[in-house]
């Protein structure tokens, strides 16, 4: 596994309020692809921010590793546990056209890792969005 960070998203109580803030801040119009998340490009990860993250309500956090498969998400997976880390969700299709599954480690962080189709995967890792449109 090729140790990256890809995602950081934020639990948030009020989406709308918390785009027009980053907006201010001068991080661009985000990515909406539904009413519950927005997308930043963060240089070379991807900032995000969604309503009711993991269904527990906001605030909180979640660390995001991509890969180029789906394959590579049930590798990735079955690496953390085998070092010690918990099963969060195993791997499965999602409704975004991807395949998604999460980790805690051994402090309870959580980590998803995805294989998003419609995102660019640089070979360092980065992560690049789809232009907007």
């Amino acid at each position: 596994m090729q140790p990256r960070i890809s995602l950081v998203t934020l639990g948030v109580r009020d989406l709308d309020r918390a785009c027009a803030f980053y907006e201010r801040l001068g991080w661009g119009a985000p990515r909406r692809p539904d009413a519950e998340v927005a997308f930043f490009q963060a240089g070379p990860i991807v900032f995000a921010l969604w309503a009711a993250l993991g269904g527990h309500g906001a605030p909180g956090l979640e660390l995001a590793h991509n890969v180029a498969s789906p394959a590579e998400v049930e590798a990735v997976l079955a690496a953390a546990v085998a070092a010690g880390g918990r099963l969060v969700r195993p791997a499965a299709a999602q409704p975004w056209g991807g395949t998604s599954g999460a980790f805690a480690d051994p402090e309870g962080y959580v980590w998803e890792v995805a294989h998003n189709p419609a995102w660019t995967l640089g070979p360092d890792g980065s992560v690049t969005l789809p232009p907007a449109g």
